[in-house]
């Protein structure tokens, strides 16, 4: 098969696409043949912290495809079967934070950036017939990312006041088609006045300028809960427009992880902070339905063939993407 491994240099230079083995099924699990697959800012990271002396990896997270066949003792999921795969491995029920083992495809174990890839077969998961299998392809770690900070740390009701900054990335879109599904009053924040425009088209309420006094744009209104996956360069202002009382649930870092905050104005705030990170198999079925339920699709910002990749890369890391990037492989 082809595939898009990792091996022997940090960072892009140590990426290739070429030939190598298909995998074989074990008791429990499935081959699946990959249709489609999603970019995320995680296989960013991954190119680096995939180590030299570390086995050739296969990257890829995100993917939708057709069961090519099953191990022993497999039931409920037959070759032929268009599936959805959950990237989590290890964490089955909702709980308070993974489990010890907790895993996610792509990092240690082989991604889907491959013509196949092998998955325990409760990681594959009916794939919703609303979908392409460009946006099947590019669902699952935004999507369930998205819904536990919103739903299950952000306990997100209708009538509520939510910031998302940063728009434009894969979970930030989820985000904000998830909260207006769930009848929230959805603010976001963006340096590009292009990624304001599209916001507003998905159904925002307000887009403001991340470079602008965001307590002026905002009239003085606080938010009842911020969704924060900047880091150090939006936090102290998405801190500065929560609620008395309200909450900020955080699962990205991407302009950085250190921070100061005035604990003084926090504690008297009475305000709550969560962290969230991806989510459970039971977490991921709720989102299915949720999408199905709310017809909602992932937005899509471009897509490419496996062996563009370097193109792909090089428009997440630049930040110009609004939405998700896939890749067609099959």
């Amino acid at each position: 098969m082809k595939a898009l491994i990792h091996e022997k240099t940090p960072g892009m230079e140590g990426l290739s696409y070429r030939d190598a083995e298909a995998p074989s099924p074990s008791a429990g699990e499935v081959r699946v043949n990959v249709k489609a697959a999603g970019l995320n800012h995680r296989d960013l990271f991954v190119l680096h912290r995939h180590k030299p002396e570390d086995p050739p990896l296969v990257l890829g997270s995100d993917g939708a495809g057709i069961v090519e066949s099953v191990g022993e003792g497999v039931a409920g999921i037959r070759p032929g079967d268009e599936v959805v795969i959950n990237p989590g491995l290890g964490w089955h029920k909702n709980s308070d934070a993974p489990p010890k083992g907790f895993e996610i495809i792509g990092l240690p174990d082989d991604g889907t950036f491959a013509e196949q890839i092998v998955i325990p077969a409760e990681n594959a998961v009916t794939k919703p017939s609303h979908l392409t299998w460009e946006e099947a392809g590019v669902l699952s770690l935004p999507a369930l990312t998205a819904y536990r900070a919103l739903f299950t740390r952000g306990d997100v009701k209708p009538g509520m006041k939510v910031l998302i900054p940063g728009i434009g990335s894969g979970v930030a879109t989820f985000l904000l088609q998830f909260a207006k599904a769930a009848g929230a009053e959805v603010y976001v924040t963006s340096r590009s006045e292009t990624k304001l425009q599209q916001a507003l088209e998905l159904g925002a309420d307000r887009a403001i300028n991340s470079n602008s006094d965001w307590e002026k744009e905002l009239n003085g209104e606080k938010m009842d809960l911020v969704i924060e996956s900047v880091g150090a360069a939006t936090f102290n202002q998405s801190l500065s427009q929560v609620r008395t009382g309200g909450t900020l649930v955080t699962f990205g870092a991407s302009a950085g992880d250190e921070i100061k905050i005035n604990l003084r104005t926090f504690f008297y705030g009475q305000f709550n902070m969560l962290g969230s990170t991806m989510g459970s198999g039971e977490e991921y079925k709720e989102m299915l339905q949720f999408i199905e339920t709310h017809h909602i699709k992932p937005v899509m910002d471009k897509t490419y063939a496996l062996h563009q990749y370097k193109e792909a890369f090089q428009r997440l890391d630049e930040a110009e993407q609004f939405g998700k990037i896939g890749f067609v492989i099959s």
